[in-house]
């Protein structure tokens, strides 16, 4: 793997690479990667945040790595040098899985990488983005965008996210979740980054984080709006709207994605036959297991199991 900075390096971002991709973990039975810091000009690059990180690898790193990453990108407004375009666009045309953290879209849509595909990056910089780059189509209410080699991050944290995903889709849900508990993080968050743009929003009451917990033990169980709410002491309409404002994301949709997570643990470390696992997930059956699948995850519950079982 190859993070690329340019001029500047923006600390947090590439601090969650780090943390992500950087450590060895193999002692504890998962993945290790070759982790590089790269940059068109190797040595001292001075961070956002006041000091310098030395950049040991240059753009040769860049064109022979299996995923390259690109966290936040400090002078979004300028143009990439020819060089580095070229490198990411070798990368690329090479096989690589590219991941842009934050503002390191426009690292990617500088390349010319992101004409015509999905891609998002933080709030703030969505409108800046959008005149400089017209041809990337912008998702602004989610946490990352997967289009298959290309997946970028929302601002900042959201790069977690994505970067997990990613663990995710190389590994399985078993080792991206080993992996978010050891970085004290959720594995997987519902809703997007609308959630953070600056509004006045009413208060709201608390017991929120209870109702889920207690939802998560109970998967395998009918749960409807109403049963949440009173568990909440609340209307299923109250508890609705504020499952909403809180999370980004609705009830159904938290479930699902929660039951989905649940499957794909049971798949990968258990022998449990797929109505079983569709069962103790909340599916009910083994046909709308295989349904939400195929439309959440693009494949199907056997297909998975032969990937990470």
């Amino acid at each position: 793997m190859a993070a690329v900075v340019g001029r500047r390096a923006a600390a947090f971002e590439l601090g969650i690479l780090a943390q992500v991709f950087g450590l060895d973990r193999s002692a504890e039975g998962l993945p290790a990667y070759d982790f590089a810091v790269c940059g068109e000009h190797p040595g001292p690059v001075p961070t956002t945040s006041g000091f310098d990180v030395h950049v040991p690898y240059g753009l040769d790193r860049v064109v022979a790595a299996d995923v390259v990453a690109i966290p936040a990108w400090p002078d979004e407004d300028a143009d990439l040098t020819p060089a580095l375009a070229e490198a990411l666009r070798a990368a690329h045309r090479n096989g690589a899985t590219l991941l842009a953290i934050c503002t390191g879209a426009f690292a990617l849509a500088g390349a010319g990488l992101l004409s015509g595909r999905r891609a998002t990056t933080h709030w703030q910089a969505t409108a800046l983005l959008r005149q400089r780059h017209p041809d990337v189509v912008i998702a602004e209410d989610v946490l990352y965008v997967d289009e298959g080699d290309i997946i970028t991050s929302a601002g900042a944290a959201a790069g977690i996210d994505a970067s997990l995903h990613l663990v995710r889709r190389l590994h399985g849900t078993e080792t991206a979740n080993a992996v978010a508990r050891r970085m004290v993080v959720p594995a997987h968050r519902e809703g997007g980054q609308a959630q953070y743009v600056e509004r006045p929003l009413p208060p709201q009451p608390a017991g929120l984080a209870e109702v889920l917990d207690w939802a998560l033990l109970h998967l395998d169980q009918p749960l409807t709006v109403d049963r949440l709410a009173a568990r909440a002491s609340m209307s299923g309409r109250s508890f609705a709207r504020h499952f909403r404002a809180t999370t980004g994301t609705t009830p159904h949709r938290w479930l699902l994605e929660q039951r989905l997570q649940r499957a794909e643990l049971l798949l990968e470390s258990s022998d449990l036959t797929v109505d079983a696992v569709a069962a103790r997930a909340g599916f009910g059956s083994a046909d709308t297991l295989r349904h939400h699948f195929a439309g959440k995850r693009g494949t199907t519950p056997r297909a998975h199991r032969l990937a990470f079982g």
